[in-house]
């Protein structure tokens, strides 16, 4: 196993963490249980959760594994969850108001039979929560000992970046990681959100790095996903993803290289996938949800792999995302730049399609 520290802080964790979604659903609790031991096993400590997976269930069936492993094993985890998310009917039981976060809190304590949550995670922003009400509260659950560091998800980079310098302001601590959606056909997190965390030396914790399973090889183009998979079931999370997949071109001709890549080297799709988005700059560890022991001894298998340069340049080229005109496209980039050569302006936008429209 490889280790960094969690983002700006000091604290040591895996290169890999383990994402348990499913634990207590698809994942029953006595495999769950041989997946937390294996992952430890293998010298992974970083575990992430949240409050609303499988309505609680998750934390119940981690707090349950705790509470029957040595102490020596359990110390080893760098235990982070989540809270934001509606947990209940009342028009309270949702957001980062400090009522609902003291709640979300100590049901999650509760439910993880644990003291402290070493890194806990506001899971997506808020437009009604003054975001100083929910920095001080984050403040106080810190000097309170009831969590150790804390950490954002879904934020975009504005919010991350006005998140950051509130909490400078009032004297409170920063968060030290963001865990956003991210991998090789959802890149777009590198227009902006990427270079604003790491401005800020937090840590990024990838969800779903090998994009809802079709990086791991098993979904052919043209024909529907299994049943028994995450882009063939009923979960709305992943009915989106599989539509949005499935008619775009690039994602498919990504997952056709990664495909021969694994082929050409040894490896698999996953680890292949897992490994060039373990080496993307400010990355601290992606988020592997594995169902099975299996699935996670191929996950954890991607820290053997390493890809060269040109293998990196072949993903990174079919994979690139493709943003036209304003703000993110050629036009926009263009507007930014400066030229320094000889005194000379910065040169006209050149589009992919050999056009001079700036709306592409």
């Amino acid at each position: 196993m490889k280790y960094t520290t969690l983002g700006g802080s000091g604290a040591a964790v895996s290169r890999l963490a383990l994402g348990t979604m499913y634990f207590g659903q698809q994942t029953p609790e006595e495999d769950a249980f041989a997946i937390l031991d294996t992952f430890l096993e293998a010298g992974g400590t970083l575990i992430d959760t949240a409050d609303v997976y499988v309505g609680g269930t998750a934390e119940e069936t981690i707090g349950k594994w705790f509470a029957s492993r040595p102490r020596d094993v359990t110390d080893r985890v760098v235990l982070t969850s989540k809270g934001r998310q509606p947990t209940g009917k009342d028009v309270n039981n949702a957001g980062l108001s400090r009522r609902h976060l003291h709640r979300a809190l100590d049901a999650s304590l509760k439910r993880l039979q644990v003291e402290t949550i070493d890194l806990y995670q506001l899971h997506s922003s808020d437009p009604y929560t003054p975001m100083e009400e929910t920095i001080r509260f984050l403040d106080d659950a810190v000097r309170a000992g009831k969590i150790h560091y804390v950490g954002l998800s879904n934020f975009n980079g504005w919010e991350l970046q006005r998140f950051v310098s509130t909490a400078k302001e009032l004297g409170a601590v920063p968060p030290v990681t963001l865990q956003p959606q991210y991998s090789l056909l959802s890149r777009e997190i590198e227009w902006e959100i990427a270079p604003a965390a790491r401005a800020n030396a937090i840590g990024l914790l990838p969800w779903s790095p090998l994009a809802g399973g079709f990086l791991t090889g098993k979904y052919a183009r043209g024909q529907d996903a299994p049943s028994d998979t995450r882009a063939g079931s009923d979960s709305p999370l992943y009915q989106f993803t599989s539509a949005e997949y499935a008619e775009i071109d690039r994602n498919w001709r990504t997952i056709d290289a990664v495909k021969r890549i694994a082929e050409q080297i040894g490896a698999t799709p996953a680890q292949v996938s897992l490994s060039w988005i373990a080496d993307r700059p400010g990355v601290t560890a992606p988020i592997c949800g594995a169902r099975t022991v299996e699935h996670l001894k191929d996950n954890l298998g991607a820290l053997d792999v390493q890809l060269d340069a040109e293998l990196t340049r072949t993903l990174e080229e079919v994979s690139r995302p493709r943003p036209y005109g304003y703000p993110y496209g050629p036009f926009g980039i263009w507007q930014r730049e400066r030229g320094l050569e000889n005194g000379s302006p910065a040169p006209e936008p050149v589009y992919g399609d050999g056009s001079d429209n700036p709306t592409g």
